[in-house]
């Protein structure tokens, strides 16, 4: 008897806690677990068709197409090392996974997100080189080296995380260890590195670099526009970068036919739109004590993760819309009866050399 009351009080005291906890009501439990289950699928199987895809193909082993495997790859270890135990976290608003595992997990959250914005930042350099500056150096053995220099980068940054310092915030304020507020000029330190490295100095890089490409082209542009002569014609009509309306008019195409520029470009904006939020939060959350105390907190957490985690799922979306190879690489893949993804339409050219749509001659006009 006493055995079972004692067992039912321990029963209650539990169900008090729970109740009690910050966490999310029943509806929007229900939603983030529907769209956070989405997310967790999309994400795992894009990113393992893209890495495959890579992988059994020698033509698609590019030094970009290297490196886009390289973030997919990167992707997918946070679609199978961290969303699911978001998820669960999620779920039942308590983290039932320990706290020696809520480090490792929060380690591996960052080295897989710090890789992810260093590849990119990478990626938009070399268009910028081959673009702005008409060198393509990028061979597929440099990019590997570059990979590897990436991930020994990133686990430096990261794995102070795993011994416990800084010391993370165990759920259930959040649905994972997250940073949480402080005192510690230490702690404070920690997070603004790890902020810099990871977004800010990446996304001032990646801007820049847009910038000067998108000047580089609009002047260009404008050039050839004025002296249609001085763009030599036969080399331009073989590389299918111009067609002729008129005599010494040209139909410029305002995509300029940089096609992998404004692929990077789309993989930019939604980088920056999926985790400037999130760097806001982590920052805010560190140096404020009264945010991090609001009672909305595990709702906030909640949202701005899983648009973090967005990110990872839309990466290979945006391969199959944009590169006709990964499309047509991934349709291959895909047993008949899987073959719902819509066809989209294409070009079928040979393969150049990038600084070669970008110089035409001595004038080396950029189209």
């Amino acid at each position: 008897s006493m055995c079972f009351s004692h067992s039912r009080a321990s029963y209650y005291a539990l169900l008090l806690a729970l109740t009690m906890a910050p966490g999310l009501g029943l509806p929007l439990q229900v939603f983030f677990s529907l769209v956070m289950a989405t997310i967790l699928l999309v994400a795992l199987a894009g990113n393992v068709v893209v890495c495959l895809m890579v992988y059994q193909r020698s033509a698609m082993r590019s030094a970009i197409n290297i490196l886009l495997a390289n973030l997919a790859f990167a992707d997918m270890m946070l679609a199978i090392l961290n969303m699911p135990f978001a998820l669960v976290t999620v779920m039942t608003t308590t983290w039932i996974f320990g706290n020696t595992f809520c480090r490792v997990s929060a380690m591996l959250f960052w080295l897989f997100v710090i890789e992810g914005g260093a590849i990119l930042l990478i990626i938009s350099i070399d268009r910028f080189l081959i673009i702005v500056q008409k060198q393509d150096k990028l061979s597929p053995q440099r990019a590997k080296l570059l990979i590897v220099i990436t991930w020994v980068l990133s686990s430096v940054f990261s794995s102070p995380l795993a011994v416990g310092s800084p010391r993370l915030q165990i759920p259930p304020r959040a649905p994972q260890c997250v940073f949480g507020y402080s005192a510690d000029p230490g702690y404070h330190a920690y997070v603004l590195i790890l902020m810099l490295v990871f977004f800010f100095i990446p996304f001032l890089v990646m801007l820049f670099t847009f910038m000067g490409i998108l000047n580089t082209i609009r002047h260009n542009a404008i050039r050839i526009h004025s002296h249609p002569d001085s763009m030599c014609l036969s080399q331009a009509s073989k590389l299918g970068l111009l067609s002729l309306q008129k005599p010494f008019q040209m139909n410029i195409d305002m995509s300029f036919k940089t096609r992998a520029f404004t692929t990077i470009l789309i993989l930019f904006s939604v980088f920056t739109v999926c985790w400037a939020p999130f760097t806001a939060y982590s920052l805010v959350t560190t140096f404020s004590f009264g945010f991090y105390h609001k009672d909305s907190f595990f709702q906030i957490s909640t949202w701005l993760l899983w648009l973090c985690y967005l990110k990872s799922a839309l990466n290979p979306l945006i391969y199959y819309w944009r590169i006709k190879k990964f499309r047509d690489a991934c349709l291959d893949l895909m047993p008949k009866y899987f073959k719902f993804l819509p066809q989209l339409p294409g070009n079928t050219k040979r393969r150049i050399q990038p600084s070669a749509v970008y110089v035409c001659g001595e004038h080396r006009s950029v189209v």
